[in-house]
């Protein structure tokens, strides 16, 4: 193998010129369990028919396969532009979702805070403002499941 070789398949993660559709799909299952968790994602696959079967396919596949396995970020950085993607396009049960992922992959509430602080300015007040209360919520939810 070549040094450019060897970069390549550092670079593109599950992605390898030799990977089977299965290799990427069956990677970003790892990936997608270790980051949102076993619960979450047997929901979703317990909820999949067949109009929507080829969907999780796809984003397994795709977004936890294709670009969740790539080493070039942390799991902690991947979960920040998550986040600030999430709350400039409004997408709020993806952002609580996300918050508790956040979480799984070590960043903190108060690091998740910050993010959102600065999403206020570059996402907007009214924006952020929807993200505090979301992740307000997903925290009085895990801290009401956790026992005393």
């Amino acid at each position: 193998m070549t040094f450019s070789e060897h970069n390549d398949a550092v670079r593109n993660g599950a992605v390898q010129a030799d990977a089977t559709a299965q290799d990427i799909y069956d990677a970003g299952m790892v990936v997608r369990r270790e980051v949102l968790g076993d619960t979450h994602v047997d929901r979703a696959n317990a909820n999949k028919d067949s109009f929507t079967e080829d969907y999780q396919d796809m984003i397994t596949r795709i977004a936890w396969g294709g670009i969740w396995t790539r080493p070039g970020l942390s799991r902690q950085m991947r979960s920040a532009v998550t986040l600030t993607a999430l709350v400039a396009h409004g997408h709020w049960e993806e952002l609580a979702m996300h918050v508790r992922a956040a979480l799984n992959n070590g960043l903190s509430r108060d690091e998740i805070k910050e993010i959102l602080l600065q999403t206020a300015i570059y996402c907007s007040v009214p924006s952020a403002n929807s993200a505090f209360k979301t992740a307000q919520k997903v925290f009085a939810e895990i801290d009401a499941s956790e026992p005393n």
